[in-house]
């Protein structure tokens, strides 16, 4: 798959830096694998991102410890809260992105780390966060189909909100804070002043693209459905969804400048009936070749720096946390989205109401 990434390593992690992500030691769990019987049960987005997390993730760590993980799709904060409320868990873990993730752990659904199980020194640095250890960096970034403009697409959100230049049909993503983002990038405002957001004024840029917009995607398999089968002609999508239809042959493009890059974090839900082989699962997530394997699988950038000896150059120019692609997108400001998200979706649904 190419020669190893060690030239370009000091450019990925300059990148990387600029999203949390710190130099780490080589992280290899020391206790033994004792052979076990039990289930885990895994929160996960489903599609690829799940296929990904089976052979990087999931597979492996049952060889290890004889532990069996089953899945349940898609991620829900709502049901996370539901099943702590209730006491009835239909999962112990879930990946969920930062904002979320401190939200839940700030209203009490976030069971404390164990540390008699997760070694904190071996993580990477900057990886535990509100009682969650990071799993990837993503972004979700304008993506358009390159045979519906063979002169060129947008390259950027103002392009997009321009649809006489650009015509087309469009798709958005069902998030209040991302598509809240798009809108002021489009509206002028500075990628390093995105946040804290005005909602005010990203409704009001909102309003000149509603009436052109014909789907407001909610689900990975679904934004990928829309334009691979040319229903729409551009939209919003996650990185690594933008690289696998690439992979398949449909002609699309990736715009980097004004995506929005947030990491994913693992979880455990408060009160998981398997909290202690959770912990152990979540460990072992953040080892670098784990971590390699995800990412090669996905195109996010891995959480441990380590994992990059790992990879591919190619294959790294194609992730957020690469430095030529981050500085070119918002950084998610994740205390501020976690404290103001429930009043932007409640405004957001109002909104796409009217």
């Amino acid at each position: 798959m190419g020669k190893l990434i060690r030239p370009s390593r000091r450019a990925v992690l300059a990148g990387a830096a600029s999203l949390g992500i710190a130099k780490a030691a080589p992280f290899i769990i020391s206790r033994p694998a004792a052979a076990q019987t039990r289930t885990l049960f895994v929160n996960t987005w489903g599609g690829v991102w799940t296929t990904a997390q089976e052979a990087a993730f999931f597979k492996p760590f049952t060889e290890m410890t004889g532990i069996r993980i089953r899945t349940v799709a898609p991620v829900s904060a709502a049901k996370l809260r539901a099943q702590v409320q209730s006491r009835n868990y239909e999962w112990d873990v879930t990946g969920i992105n930062e904002p979320e993730w401190l939200r839940a752990d700030n209203e009490g659904y976030a069971e404390p780390i164990d540390y008699s199980i997760v070694n904190k020194d071996k993580l990477p640095p900057n990886a535990v966060f509100a009682n969650g250890i990071a799993n990837c960096v993503l972004s979700t970034n304008l993506c358009y189909r390159k045979d519906k403009f063979p002169n060129g697409g947008p390259q950027n959100w103002a392009d997009f909100w321009d649809v006489k230049k650009f015509p087309g049909n469009r798709a958005m993503y069902h998030s209040a804070a991302r598509s809240m983002a798009f809108a002021l990038v489009a509206d002028g405002v500075p990628l390093d002043k995105v946040y804290p957001m005005d909602v005010d004024r990203a409704l009001r840029k909102l309003d000149e693209i509603k009436p052109h917009i014909k789907v407001w995607w909610k689900e990975g398999t679904q934004s990928q459905q829309l334009i691979r089968d040319g229903e729409v002609d551009m939209l919003p999508l996650w990185n690594a969804r933008s690289s696998d239809l690439i992979a398949q042959g449909v002609p699309v493009e990736i715009v980097w400048h004004g995506g929005v890059a947030y990491r994913t974090m693992w979880g455990v839900v408060k009160g998981a009936p398997n909290k202690d082989i959770a912990w152990r699962f979540l460990e072992f997530t953040a080892q670098a070749k784990p971590q390699a394997e995800f990412s090669r699988r996905v195109f996010y950038g891995p959480i441990n720096p380590d994992a990059l000896q790992y990879l591919p150059e190619e294959l790294v120019r194609q992730m957020p946390s690469y430095e030529p692609n981050a500085r070119q997108l918002v950084r998610t400001d994740a205390a501020w989205e976690a404290a103001n998200l429930a009043t932007m979706q409640e405004r957001f649904l109002e909104w796409l109401a009217k």
